[in-house]
Formats: structure tokens, C-alpha cells, sequence
């Protein structure tokens, strides 16, 4: 991707390449929050003859993210990332001792929802065969590129899956550490919720993605309970139930103007989905003004 600066005329901003992957280590690990919404745990966490570049946690999934960072292109995203997956799998106590004593905080087993873990691989390119690689509906396996130019920025930007319909299982029956992955961790797609819903349901969530998806650049990324629309942040999420949609407005208490009260304050009350605003709908009668609500959560967490 191209990168210019407006002076007049545009000014082509040169890429500065990263000499090191310590480099993007650093810069990663010192803005985890920021950039990916997830908490550091541990740099260099070394089990078993492995050694994770960047132990995280996710508090929206209650999952740990494991991060690698790579340089260079010969490495298999399939088998290393399952290799990390299976190690945690196999010594859950070990990464929960390891969040303790960095976090302060008590964490048990419990806790932890293994089945949402996850590998993160950040790199300034991927080859083609990686990119397909990673082309399955289920696979808990990320691609991140990351780029640096001269003017002081730097970019981060997903590898997307081109359609995938076909299940990483079909290619790993026989393999002992992907069998122990599979067993236990899901990765959730946007279809699997739809599948709760009665067609007019569906119709609607369609409709309202696509008013959504409309506004700019939102990313769709299914989780467990619901399916969050994000653009940095949580924008708003959707569980599709059989006869209606359940929405959360990711805006705090106090900040939502919300005229027709058609929205209900869950602050203090337990729900899923992130933000304190929610709303059940079942027609589209409301949409637009729906929509308005949205808007205010995307000025307010939108990058």
C-alpha cells in the first residue's frame, strides 16, 4: 500500500523497514491495548523448549492470545501456530501461574475460555502459500502485516480469509496436535449464529449489517455469544436470536442520545456484548433511527 503525504502536491511517503523483529516486538508489546484491545502478560515466555514471543490476554473472549512476530517467510503458519495452541492446551496451569504473578490478579482455570484461544502472527509481509494458508472457516490462526514508514507511522492491517467455506479438520485427522486443538478450541462464524434465527430474522440481520457495513471501513468478526462490528473498537454486537436481534451499543452510561428511550440501561446489570446500551428489535421499523445510535458509537471508538 502506497502512503502519501498532502503538501500541495502529494509527497510519496518511503516504507522504513524493520531491521529486526525486536523491533516489532517493542513497538507491538508497548501498544497491545491500543492497537488489538488486548492486555500484555509476558515478553520471551519460555515452556517446554518453546518460547513465545508475546504471552496476552483478551478480556472481551477471556482468552489468552499467543503472538509470534517473523522476519523472514520460510515458516508454516499451520504448524507452528497449532504447535502453540497445543502446548498451552497442555499446560493450562503454567500460563494462569504466569498471568498471576505478571497481573497481580487470581486467575482460575475457570475462568479462562480456552475453546476462544487464539495465535497471533505479525510479519511486514506473508507469501502467497501462507495467505492461502490460513483459507479456513475454523482456523484460530491470525496473519498481521505491519508496516513502517519515514514519517513515524506505522500500520497494522489483517490478513482477510477469501471466503473460506472448508473446515480445517478435513485436512488433520490424523495429526495428534491437531487433534488436541480441535477437541477443544472453536472458532465461531457469522453462520453458526444465523443458524438460531427464523428466516424474518435473518432478513433483518442482513439488512442491518448491510446498513452497517455502509458507513466505513467495519470489520465483522463472529465471537462466541454474538457478532461484533468493529472499527478499532467494538462498535456494536448482534445476537441473532429466533424472533428478534438483541444489541448492545458499545457507548458508557451518560453518553448515548437516545430520544425515543428505546434503548435500556444494562450498567449495572450482568449481559453480554460490549457497551452499557441495549435494545431487542424484531421488524425494521425503528432501523433508521437504530442506526442513528450507531452512529454515535462509531464517532466515539472508531480509529
Amino acid at each position: 500500500m502506497a502512503l502519501f503525504k498532502i503538501d500541495k502536491k502529494f509527497e510519496y511517503i518511503k516504507e522504513k523497514p524493520f531491521k529486526l523483529e525486536k523491533e516489532i516486538q517493542q513497538l507491538t508489546e508497548q501498544n497491545l491495548k491500543l492497537i488489538f484491545g488486548i492486555d500484555f502478560v509476558k515478553s520471551e515466555f519460555a515452556l517446554n523448549n518453546f518460547r513465545i514471543d508475546t504471552l496476552a490476554f483478551d478480556y472481551e473472549s477471556n482468552s489468552f492470545v499467543i503472538i509470534e512476530y517473523k522476519r523472514d517467510k520460510n515458516f508454516s503458519v499451520i504448524d507452528q501456530g497449532y504447535a502453540y495452541l497445543s502446548l498451552m492446551l497442555n499446560n493450562k496451569a503454567d500460563f494462569i501461574l504466569e498471568y498471576n504473578e505478571k497481573q497481580g490478579k487470581l486467575l482460575k482455570r475457570a475462568d479462562v475460555d480456552w475453546s476462544q484461544s487464539r495465535v497471533m502472527f505479525i510479519s511486514p509481509a506473508f507469501t502467497n502459500y501462507q495467505r492461502e494458508a490460513i483459507n479456513f472457516k475454523d482456523l484460530p490462526i491470525e496473519l498481521w502485516e505491519v508496516k513502517r514508514f519515514e514519517n513515524g507511522t506505522i500500520s497494522y492491517d489483517q490478513i482477510q480469509k477469501a471466503g473460506a467455506q472448508e473446515s480445517i479438520k478435513t485436512i488433520s485427522k490424523t495429526d495428534e496436535t491437531f487433534e488436541t486443538v480441535a477437541k477443544e478450541i472453536v472458532v465461531y462464524s457469522e453462520q453458526e449464529h444465523l443458524d438460531n434465527a427464523n428466516d424474518e430474522i435473518v432478513e433483518l440481520y442482513q439488512k442491518l449489517k448491510g446498513a452497517i457495513l455502509n458507513f466505513d471501513n467495519i470489520e465483522i468478526k463472529p465471537k462466541k455469544k454474538y457478532i461484533s462490528f468493529v472499527s478499532g473498537k467494538n462498535i456494536v454486537d448482534i445476537h441473532p436470536q429466533k424472533k428478534s436481534l438483541k444489541i448492545w451499543i458499545n457507548l458508557s452510561k451518560g453518553e448515548l442520545d437516545d430520544s425515543k428511550n428505546i434503548t435500556r440501561d444494562v450498567s449495572a446489570t450482568g449481559h453480554w456484548g460490549n457497551g452499557d446500551y441495549e435494545l431487542q428489535i424484531d421488524s425494521d421499523e425503528d432501523l433508521e433511527y437504530i442506526l442513528s445510535l450507531i452512529k454515535q458509537s462509531i464517532r466515539k471508538n472508531k480509529k
